[in-house]
């Protein structure tokens, strides 16, 4: 049953690609509105798909939702074309960045500011400066062809394109992937300030599970197109098998070995 605080409601979806490939086998969330949310997992878990399950991207690769809803404040948007999404409010941060390098940085900012169908007043110059309140060093680099700025930068600009929109709902996929430990950092924190001035609910897919669920409120582990455990960041953070398998720990607080990790078995919500 949907709660009145749930701005996203996914049901027990199975997703298929080219009406053959199952990749997604009933996976069932909860975004509370204003919330960051982690979803956890190994590369061909199925957090990308998730993600594309919710944005409308899967049309685009011949997936679709077979079995199951997702629900948007409320309305059903299970295989709703993407651009009609983007106009209720959700935007997707693709993994890997996917700016346009050709343009510079101001370009790609402005870019995102159309995505919801809108001109921008005076050319969308509070939208900029409020991504600029966020990224300083974008404003130092707004004239910069975005090909040429570093991976961390680009990121950073991937993120203030979609804030561009003024979305309701922020989907990143992977925003740590590839980047240096302090970057990272510098990131996540700005990502939280985001959702602290602007209200705005993150679904927030990655695989550095220590920083998501310093970040996030609430996670979801995802293995095999499954979700295997959920709870509170806390709780996940103090849970022996998450601290094993997604933090590298044991119980006595020392390192597992990759070889010890990956030949012990796992307890999970679903067999």
């Amino acid at each position: 049953m949907e709660r009145p605080t749930d701005l996203l409601v996914i049901n027990n979806i199975e997703v298929v690609y080219h009406d053959v490939i199952l990749v997604l086998k009933g996976v069932s969330l909860r975004l509370p509105r204003g919330e960051i949310v982690a979803l956890l997992g190994t590369n061909g878990a199925g957090k990308t798909t998730t993600l594309k399950a919710v944005s409308g991207l899967l049309l685009t690769e011949d997936g679709r939702v077979r079995r199951g809803t997702i629900h948007l404040d409320g309305e059903r948007i299970d295989n709703v074309p993407a651009e009609e999404i983007v106009r209720r409010g959700v935007v997707q941060v693709l993994e890997g960045r996917r700016v346009f390098k050709h343009l510079t940085v101001e370009e790609n900012l402005r870019v995102g500011r159309y995505a919801r169908g809108a001109a921008p007043i005076g050319g969308g110059r509070s939208d900029l400066d409020r991504v600029y309140h966020y990224f300083p060093r974008l404003a130092e680099l707004r004239r910069r062809l975005a090909g040429y700025c570093s991976g961390g930068e680009q990121q950073m600009l991937a993120i203030g394109r979609a804030l561009m929109a003024q979305p309701t709902l922020l989907l990143l996929d992977e925003p740590s992937l590839g980047l240096a430990p302090l970057l990272v950092q510098e990131i996540f924190t700005i990502v939280e300030e985001i959702n602290r001035r602007e209200g705005t609910t993150i679904l927030l897919v990655e695989q550095n599970a220590r920083m998501a669920l310093n970040l996030a409120r609430y996670g979801y582990i995802m293995e095999n197109g499954r979700i295997v455990l959920e709870g509170s960041a806390e709780w996940l953070k103090a849970n022996p098998d998450v601290k094993e398998f997604y933090l590298g720990l044991t119980e006595g607080g020392s390192r597992k070995s990759y070889r010890e990790v990956k030949a012990y078995r796992r307890r999970k919500r679903y067999m």
